[in-house]
């Protein structure tokens, strides 16, 4: 499985971006996909994820109502729509995918077995 994330980039807060993690690998049909974030000086953070099969979601507290998770079956992609960015929203954003199953897709990074190179989103206050 190979993972390509992109739509990072620089907004003001209150403003919206959409993330994209288009996956290559049959694996990736049966998979969860989830977004983690990492801001400069903090450990790695589980945002959001999905199950391709199924649809079931999962979101951190932090961006419940804010963020929205999809996915595109057909063009083996998943989105992140983050809208009402806050400057704390700052961070590298990394798309994972986590081969088992589960009924509700993890938030535990150990939980995912491949990952993408990530992509820079910068709230200005």
């Amino acid at each position: 499985v190979q993972l390509q994330a992109s739509g990072g980039g620089l907004v003001q807060a209150g403003g919206s971006l959409r993330l994209s993690c288009a996956a290559s690998g049959r694996a990736f049909s049966r998979a969860s996909l989830g977004w983690f974030r990492q801001a400069p000086g903090k450990e790695r953070e589980f945002v959001a994820a999905v199950n391709m099969i199924g649809g079931n979601t999962y979101y951190a507290d932090s961006v419940k109502g804010r963020f929205t998770i999809s996915r595109d079956n057909a063009k083996n992609t998943v989105y992140l729509q983050m809208n009402s960015l806050k400057p704390e929203d700052t961070a590298v954003y990394y798309c994972a995918v986590g081969l088992v199953v589960r009924i509700l897709p993890s938030r535990l990074s150990r939980d995912y077995d491949y990952w993408g190179q990530g992509t820079l989103v910068t709230v200005s206050s």
